[in-house]
């Protein structure tokens, strides 16, 4: 589906993901190492390679099973991203470091560490505090004074917390797969995980969309559900009065959508029923029935995203740079979609997180 942006039409055209280097992510680590323990904690810098992969030559460097390998989330082939992973060695001296490295100048592909240390856990996935990003735009059409005066109004805003179409697939073909999935078809478990976060992230963003369409994706509805910022706790329905408005204005809290599961929803009133008819017909329901059989259980996601210390630079006419950070689980191309049309790789099935 196409979904609707908040901030109005497009200000730009841009090229993005020319080359690697054009999207850069790198993790913010939640924790320092122990410093000893039977884990071996890796800062690895990949480029052209995505984080399965990486995580099978890792184990194959080790000569570990793979489900000796952590990581705290999934990072885009089409990138050069930083990310954090664990390899239990018990009892094991360090395997050297530069077997694992590599650089491979026809496909552009590589590997280096950047740091390794001991640690006394497994990575746990979700154990980021964030991910931080510097994007270059190439092929820039567009107004200047445009562009910047959208990016303040992304800056002092924020911008719908949309699922990126990473986590739909190539040409969103885990929605149908989920649905195979739901009526029957047997899938690994690896693939089950991704097919029921497709399933929830279309819900989610269907509701989302509408919010957008009717201009309150940041703004409360009655009988809406509220997530503090920085964290999953939710709180309400309760009276929207001059002290929520102020925690709203000051970005403390935020509305929140379904992710879909078992349960009745909390909201009441007018967020009940703008849910219920977004997620009324019947593609919806064949999605939230597969979800609840699964034994997913009712959460909330925030519908409003604000990219963290959001900078933009010119280095000439036609390139726009842009650094910003965002919480586990918010796509970049949320942010992009705001500024406008992007030229991109295809990106893999897999999201940030």
């Amino acid at each position: 589906m196409t979904l609707p942006r908040a901030h109005g039409a497009p200000v730009l055209v841009a090229r993005l993901r020319q080359v690697p280097e054009d999207f850069f992510v790198e993790e913010i680590d939640a924790f320092e190492a122990d410093g000893a323990g039977e884990h071996l904690l890796l800062t690895l810098e990949k480029r052209g390679l995505n984080t399965a992969f990486v995580a099978r030559r890792v184990a194959q460097w080790a000569g570990v099973p793979e489900s000796a390998i952590g990581h705290a989330g999934l990072k885009d082939r089409h990138a050069l991203t930083r990310q954090r992973f664990s390899v239990q060695l018990p009892g094991r001296a360090d395997p050297p470091l530069e077997a694992l490295a590599f650089e491979d100048a026809a496909s552009g592909e590589g590997l280096r560490v950047l740091q390794a240390v001991r640690h006394g856990r497994k990575l746990p996935r979700g154990a980021l505090a964030g991910n931080r990003f510097i994007l270059t735009l190439r092929e820039v059409q567009g107004r200047r004074e445009m562009v910047e005066t959208r990016l303040q109004a992304l800056a002092g805003r924020g911008v719908p917390n949309y699922f990126g179409e990473q986590r739909f697939g190539r040409d969103g073909g885990n929605l149908a797969r989920a649905l195979a999935m739901f009526a029957g078809r047997r899938v690994r478990r690896e693939e089950r995980s991704l097919l029921l976060s497709a399933a929830r992230s279309e819900l989610f963003n269907r509701v989302l969309a509408q919010r957008v369409g009717q201009g309150n994706w940041d703004a409360g509805l009655e009988g809406e559900i509220w997530m503090l910022d920085g964290s999953r706790s939710v709180f309400g329905p309760e009276p929207f009065d001059a002290g929520l408005a102020a925690r709203l204005a000051g970005f403390d809290i935020h509305p929140t959508a379904p992710l879909w599961g078992k349960g009745e929803p909390r909201t009441q009133g007018a967020a009940r029923e703008l849910e219920a008819s977004v997620l009324g017909d019947e593609p919806a329901m064949r999605l939230r029935a597969g979800l609840e059989a699964a034994g997913l259980r009712q959460e909330r996601r925030a519908t409003r995203l604000r990219p963290g210390q959001l900078t933009w630079q010119w280095p000439d006419e036609a390139t726009l740079r842009l650094g910003f950070s965002l919480p586990p689980g918010a796509y970049a191309t949320s942010v992009l979609a705001e500024l406008g049309e992007m030229h991109a790789a295809p990106a893999t099935d897999h999201s940030p997180e």
